[in-house]
């Protein structure tokens, strides 16, 4: 199983509503505002307190260009274009997690520490920092921190799976854990995501009646007018 579908499985199966509610929290609300997104405009209802909340969010800016830039490139590592849908640059995910590290402060000192390590490390390898490292070294790195062993239970007996992380390789393994959280809940809460997941709502389908071989187990036949007028489409 490649990346994509593992990151698209643990979507589906794991993402549990309130992450999923977090993730698209400033689209319930109760009066109509304007607001800004790097797609264009677009009006949503809004609560009074929600509007407040929303306008102090966006007016001010938390990352530098260089920590977006690193953030673009690792999120574009974890979710690539593929034949099917684009990548998490291309749903904005790092736009989202901007958002979301402004929303939810606790996020903030790990995000920004988490990203001058990757530097740090990117500096005593390759003398440049990480988003100036050309793919092989920045996948060097990642798979460094990407993949840690984990152990667990499945009918009975013990599974490994991940390898073996250097001691040293513990913070960048937890921020990228985080990173990895956050680019799937924002890529599989946006548009493309969702295609991407193949979800289709709540679509309309036709039903041509009972099937024949359910209705002679039973004794039964539609008349020629239910026919008509009930069970064909």
């Amino acid at each position: 199983m490649d990346r994509r579908k593992s990151l698209k499985a643990i979507a589906v199966s794991t993402l549990s509503a309130g992450v999923l509610l977090d993730a698209c929290k400033t689209d319930n609300k109760k009066e109509p505002v304007k607001v800004t997104e790097p797609s264009g405009e677009f009006t949503l209802d809004r609560a009074e307190e929600e509007k407040e909340r929303e306008k102090e969010i966006t007016s001010k800016t938390f990352f530098t260009s260089h920590e977006m830039a690193t953030i673009t490139v690792l999120a574009d590592i974890i979710i690539p274009k593929d034949e099917i849908s684009g990548s998490a640059s291309d749903a904005k995910v790092p736009d989202f997690i901007e958002y979301i590290v402004k929303d939810k402060p606790e996020n903030q000192t790990p995000m920004l520490g988490g990203l001058r390590w990757l530097d740090v490390q990117s500096l005593k390898r390759f003398n440049k920092p990480f988003i100036e490292c050309d793919p092989t070294q920045q996948i060097n790195i990642v798979d460094d921190i990407a993949y840690p062993q984990i152990v667990y239970k499945e009918n009975g007996k013990d599974i490994t799976r991940g390898k073996q992380m250097k001691p040293d390789m513990g913070p960048g393994i937890a921020f990228f854990s985080l990173m990895r959280d956050l680019t799937t809940s924002g890529f599989y809460t946006s548009e493309i995501g969702v295609k991407d997941v193949g979800y289709a709502g709540n679509t309309p389908n036709k039903w041509n009646g009972v099937p024949d071989e359910v209705l002679k187990q039973y004794g039964l036949a539609y008349s020629e007018k239910e026919m008509k007028e009930c069970a064909k489409y």
